[in-house]
């Protein structure tokens, strides 16, 4: 039987499941390339807003109505946050959560041996283990997404991740390298550290985030390390001095912002205030050479003023991000602020995130506009079906080459590329060595 894997969500569901694709390689089922060749669809779903739990219900739907004697899995985050809403989707036949994936083949076993409904959705516990998965590479892919961290317990109050993910559990340092080092003897140069809030990595196992960083670099083969989404307040002074000094290191920090008024920030739970960031902020930019620092930003948080979003919008033009996701505040069920009074209306929430994004399109101008002239080093990826030679810089700006010396392909290969314009949201280079 051929499964057919749909992922919703960040680079973490991403590990995830080509981690479950090799259980099911292993139990010798095989991994589809497309959904036509199905006969197993597995499902990892997000369910950090409402607005995605309405995509992923449609999505199964529509399964359903194309596929209709296929097996449908729902596995993932909005399962393990919402057991009895998931397990009541009459278009599904296996529920499960984010807990033991390794158990998924017997799940399916069970279900074609009954052809009966299964439900399996475990509760965390306070002391719970970081579940052992791996992964031995990404078919096609020159960067690999490595997992190092799982669960959350700052409780946000936008935010469901701590219902559906647990508390905070890291990778044993050991098996972190272990993995990184057989992604290098298989030709990997770049790695991306990810987690649920990596910035927590170490704080069950005694160790911090800076100590699996420098692991890393030393590790032969890697030549580029990146980190994922970071939460800003378990970043010191002194973490940045250690990571400045690796080398290896890509000058990319994606900081988690939130919004940019300290009254929504506590409203939100957050533990920093804006000085706090900007802070922190300053002391990247004044330790790593052109580096770049993207973030997300809410809002429409509920209580949100017009004037606590100017003063949201004000600081986060001082920052000048070189890239910012917005997204308008969705209520979550099962989290504190899903019943605050004062909810923002739809249409207000709406216009801000507007009027947000135009003014981080500017800073992304900016931003982009001052790499022309440069010359950096390049790591060139697979190329897509317009054959043009692309990659990303250290700190992750994109980059095609035009023109290229021969019909051999560029891909996995570092060469320096000098920038010399900007097109639509890439910049345009020529290769100097």
């Amino acid at each position: 039987m051929n499964i057919y894997f749909l992922t919703f969500g960040c680079k973490v569901n991403l590990y995830e499941t080509e981690n479950m694709k090799q259980i099911f390689s292993g139990e010798g089922y095989g991994i589809a390339s497309d959904e036509a060749g199905a006969d197993i669809f597995i499902i990892n779903s997000c369910t950090v807003t409402g607005t995605g739990d309405k995509k992923l219900k449609k999505e199964i739907r529509r399964l359903r109505r194309c596929y209709p004697t296929s097996i449908i899995v729902l596995s993932g985050c909005f399962p393990q946050a919402f057991a009895e809403e998931a397990s009541n989707i009459p278009e599904v036949d296996i529920v499960t959560g984010t807990k033991n994936r390794a158990e998924l083949p017997k799940l399916l076993s069970e279900f074609t041996d009954s052809r009966s409904r299964v439900v399996s959705v475990c509760e965390y516990s306070r002391k719970e283990q970081f579940e052992h998965m791996r992964n031995k590479g990404y078919e096609n892919n020159t960067r690999a997404f490595v997992k190092i961290q799982d669960g959350c317990g700052m409780f946000c109050t936008y935010c469901i991740i701590p219902y559906s993910r647990g508390n905070f559990r890291s990778k044993p340092l050991d098996d972190v390298i272990s993995e990184i080092t057989e992604l290098a003897q298989k030709g990997f140069k770049e790695v991306v550290l990810v987690g649920i809030n990596l910035s927590f990595y170490g704080v069950d196992i005694g160790k911090r985030l800076i100590d699996a960083v420098e692991a890393v670099c030393q590790i032969d083969g890697i030549e580029r390390v990146r980190l994922g989404s970071l939460e800003p307040e378990m970043i010191t002074l002194e973490d940045i001095k250690r990571l400045a000094a690796l080398k290896k290191l890509c000058p990319q920090f994606h900081l988690s912002l939130q919004s940019g008024c300290d009254k929504t920030l506590k409203a939100m739970n957050r533990r920093y205030i804006t000085a706090d960031y900007e802070a922190l902020v300053n002391a990247l930019r004044e330790n790593f050479e052109n580096c770049s620092i993207t973030t997300d930003i809410m809002v429409g948080f509920p209580g949100e003023t017009e004037e606590d979003f100017e003063a949201s919008l004000r600081f986060a033009e001082k920052i000048s991000f070189a890239k910012a996701h917005i997204f308008p505040y969705s209520p979550r069920k099962g989290t504190p602020a899903a019943e605050m009074a004062e909810q923002v209306p739809e249409d207000v929430k709406h216009r801000r995130a507007a009027q947000m994004g135009e003014a981080m399109e500017k800073c992304h101008s900016k931003f982009m506009e001052s790499q022309v002239g440069l010359t950096v080093p390049v790591l060139f990826e697979r190329e897509k079906s317009d054959k043009i030679p692309r990659g990303y810089t250290p700190n992750y700006t994109l980059v095609k080459i035009l023109t290229k010396n021969s019909n051999k392909s560029l891909r996995n290969q570092l060469f320096y590329v000098k920038i010399i314009r900007i097109e639509k949201d890439c910049c345009i280079g020529e290769i100097v060595s």
